[in-house]
């Protein structure tokens, strides 16, 4: 594991444990009123559980990626742009530069993450500090988790770096790392009152801040194409799912049902609430 992403863990762990001992067991019905954070639970249910997977997997950020590293294989692609790229280094320069670039764009997405969860909106009236931890301690476990996939599937795969260097090409920690915290930054910003051509223009900057890192491992000559496509989807999936399932609040859904005379016969109303 790069030694950038290393000491990231290292600064992210303490959050990752203060989850369980901040009681995040509370009501999963409770409305969105807590803040960022603030209605995060350790007990979400497995129907909640199940829809946010669901959710994960049908997300365009998670399958394009994936479909298009699929892809890549057809005709040796992959290979024949991985060759390309980390001879011409188009963008960067030089494999030097671009290595470097990877190590300050994956420090860039996790500043702006740190960065928008600070200063996302807080309970009304609540624990402002505890909202916040545990609003960082999910992501935290979303990083956790996208690094622990990548690197096992890294030893399943042994795929050589295209410069022959190991084989820990597939997927692409830097690209999974990049695609979890982007894609965490862009769900904490939900809570912010933003205008919609400026959300869209966040999300677009998000998006382009995780291509240029999978990019720069290309031209680097760490990863093929289809490595950081596969993390960038491993990455973003983790991201939705951990955000679906155990920090964006459950709203309780009811049907109310009523009736009423209406001339010689009888209305029936019905009322979903959310």
């Amino acid at each position: 594991m790069p030694n950038s992403i290393r000491s990231v863990l290292h600064r992210l762990l303490p959050l990752c444990c203060l989850l369980p001992l901040l009681g995040l067991g509370g009501c999963a019905g409770m409305p969105r009123s807590g803040g960022w954070g603030g209605d995060a639970t350790l007990t979400p249910g497995w129907q909640r559980v199940g829809h946010a997977a669901l959710a994960a997997a049908k997300d365009p950020y998670t399958w394009v990626p994936a479909v298009s590293a699929a892809a890549l294989q057809i005709g040796n692609l992959d290979n024949r742009i991985s060759n390309w790229a980390n001879k011409h280094t188009p963008v960067f320069g030089s494999r030097r530069s671009a290595a470097d670039a990877s190590d300050m764009l994956v420090e860039a997405s996790l500043a702006l993450y740190l960065g928008s969860g600070v200063a996302a909106p807080g309970p009304a009236d609540g624990d402002w500090i505890e909202a916040k931890a545990k609003g960082f301690a999910a992501g935290a476990a979303t990083i956790f988790a996208t690094s622990g996939v990548t690197i096992g599937l890294k030893d399943l795969s042994q795929r050589r770096r295209p410069l022959g260097t190991g084989r820990a090409s597939f997927p692409s920690g830097h690209a999974s790392f990049a695609g979890a915290t982007n894609r965490l930054t862009f769900e904490t910003l939900g809570w912010y009152d933003m205008a919609p051509p400026l959300r869209t223009a966040a999300g677009a900057g998000l998006t382009g801040l995780a291509l240029m890192t999978g990019w720069a491992r290309v031209e680097a000559g760490k990863h093929h194409p289809a490595d950081v496509l596969a993390g960038a989807a491993l990455g973003n999936f983790f991201a939705e799912f951990f955000t679906k399932s155990f920090l964006d609040p459950a709203t309780a859904r009811h049907v109310a049902l009523g009736v009423s005379p209406q001339g010689d016969g009888m209305s029936l109303h019905v009322a979903f609430s959310y």
